[in-house]
């Protein structure tokens, strides 16, 4: 951490990058460093190489992150991932960038990933979110956190933590939240907002229930999968992203102990977000399997290698050997 500071405090025009599944952390976290480096003096960036979620853009400031890479920057920063399948358009794009200047990683998730020999990595695997790390950052290097950017920091901990209810909580996550009330941030206002900005139209909702009667069972009843097809991501996702719209709550289905949403592309790429109740304790080594990332209870990956049938199979196969694995 100290090494990151030092680093962030040299730079004139840090770039602050989110990976390309861009959720409620990463794009909270991104919005609340940008806030505290502008006040530091110095002129951030904010880029991610997909568009931002609609259901993410209750958030002020989520229109200043770019699709285009900016061409002058003197320093990188990389929030809530450091998976390289996550940020390969980014990588391709830019790795010459990447070895000239400084790069940093700030995140929570634990990970093995060959980036952190290129970075210097700032992982609190025990926080709930980047955006809890940012904050004890803040606190060690004496930044000002303003109301606005306690706003977001209690974002991003209200959002990996799933409201104060993941496993991942801990009274730290609590202690941190606190302070950022004590500065400002308006808890009501902030899940008001949100959910204001969520609400769904009647096509979405119908097609919502068309997704739950395609739900299927695996492992024994512990696995709950849906299959997104292109048609309907190019159809909805405009509006409201389709996995999100229901893979929290395949998870109450009596018996299943995680769900996992698949989307097919065009040109054979195979996105699968996964999501677990506290007795499914793996998402991060499942999605590892695949070449992905996440934590235990919240995780992804995508392959561009392998028939859908097959990922399907070889999925269910380790998902049911990691299953009895943690009996």
């Amino acid at each position: 951490m100290d090494q990151a500071i030092a680093a962030i405090n040299q730079a004139k025009k840090p770039m602050i990058v989110q990976a390309e599944n861009p959720d409620g952390d990463s794009l909270a976290s991104a919005l609340a460093l940008e806030l505290i480096l502008g006040e530091a003096g110095k002129e951030p960036l904010m880029y991610c190489s997909v568009d931002i979620p609609k259901y993410l853009r209750y958030m002020p400031g989520w229109d200043r992150v770019e699709r285009n890479l900016p061409k002058d920057f003197d320093l990188t920063i990389v929030v809530d991932t450091s998976s390289k399948s996550l940020l390969e358009r980014f990588i391709t794009a830019r790795g010459a960038a990447i070895a000239r200047n400084p790069f940093i990683i700030i995140d929570h998730h634990s990970s093995d990933s060959s980036l952190h020999s290129e970075a210097i990595a700032v992982i609190e695997p025990q926080a709930v979110s980047t955006g809890e790390v940012i904050f004890h950052m803040a606190k060690q290097a004496g930044w000002r956190l303003s109301k606005e950017t306690a706003n977001f920091i209690a974002s991003s901990i209200l959002s990996d933590s799933l409201g104060l209810t993941s496993p991942k909580t801990t009274a730290e996550s609590i202690r941190a939240l606190a302070e950022m009330v004590e500065i400002g941030a308006n808890l009501s206002q902030l899940d008001d907002a949100r959910r204001e900005f969520n609400k769904k139209s009647f096509d979405i909702f119908r097609y919502k229930g068309q997704l739950f009667e395609r739900v299927d069972l695996a492992a024994d009843g512990q696995l709950a999968i849906v299959t997104i097809p292109w048609e309907e991501i190019e159809e909805y996702s405009d509006a409201y992203n389709p996995s999100m719209l229901i893979i929290d709550e395949m998870r109450f289905i009596e018996g299943v102990k995680f769900a996992a949403a698949f989307k097919t592309y065009p040109d054979g790429k195979i996105t699968v977000k996964l999501r677990a109740n506290p007795e499914a304790r793996f998402m991060d080594k499942l999605a590892g399997h695949f070449g992905g990332g996440g934590h235990p209870f919240a995780a992804g990956f995508k392959v561009y290698d392998m028939p859908y049938e097959a990922l399907k199979k070889e999925f269910i196969t380790i998902s049911s050997e990691m299953l009895e694995q943690d009996k």
